[in-house]
């Protein structure tokens, strides 16, 4: 039993300190310019053809950064209302075909976390699959904003990756918990 407990003690201290390392892609959460997350909306703007998506999407994951699965449910809405509004006629055929090819997938996590603001937890775990199809869309049909690539150093092994429209790293996967653990994998113009 003691030695389950020391494993246990080693592995929970070895997760804080990759969240606390000072790597060379470490964001400096104390830089007061930076900018917070906050509970205001992020605004639509339109002016690319997956901008009503990637709203929804931002809203989500500073909804669940603050441990806000009520809220995170309403965005999963908004992502599907964004989706059924999509107009994909200005898109280039190579373009469509990566929107067709995601659409899909977009809706079904999407659906999930509109359906389970109770369970936080699973709502992360669509939202993980979510960021993968997003930062994929993204790469393929462009937007208006500069957003980062981050990524989690602990959640599921590492494999954690969001997309943020702001430097400090705010963490939807670990949320309160831990929210500045986490480090800028790529930069999206």
């Amino acid at each position: 039993m003691k030695t389950t407990m020391a494993i246990s003690a080693s592995i929970l201290a070895l997760s804080f300190a990759a969240c606390n390392s000072t790597g060379s892609k470490q964001t400096n959460n104390n830089d007061s310019t930076q900018a917070s997350v906050t509970s205001t909306p992020v605004a639509a703007t339109d002016a690319e053809p997956a901008d009503g998506i990637l709203t929804g999407y931002l809203n989500l994951k500073n909804s669940l950064t603050a441990d806000n699965g009520s809220d995170a449910a309403k965005n999963g809405q908004e992502i599907l209302d964004a989706v059924s509004k999509f107009d994909s006629s200005s898109l280039t055929p190579e373009q469509k075909k990566t929107f067709l090819g995601l659409v899909g997938d977009i809706k079904e996590n999407s659906q999930h976390i509109s359906v389970n603001g109770d369970k936080v937890h699973h709502q992360r775990e669509h939202f993980e699959m979510l960021s993968k199809e997003m930062y994929d869309l993204i790469k393929s049909v462009g937007s208006n904003k500069t957003l980062y690539l981050d990524s989690c150093p602990i959640y599921d092994n590492g494999k954690a990756t969001w997309l943020s429209e702001i430097k400090e790293i705010k963490n939807p996967f670990l949320g309160k918990k831990m929210d500045t653990c986490g480090a800028i994998k790529e930069t999206l113009n």
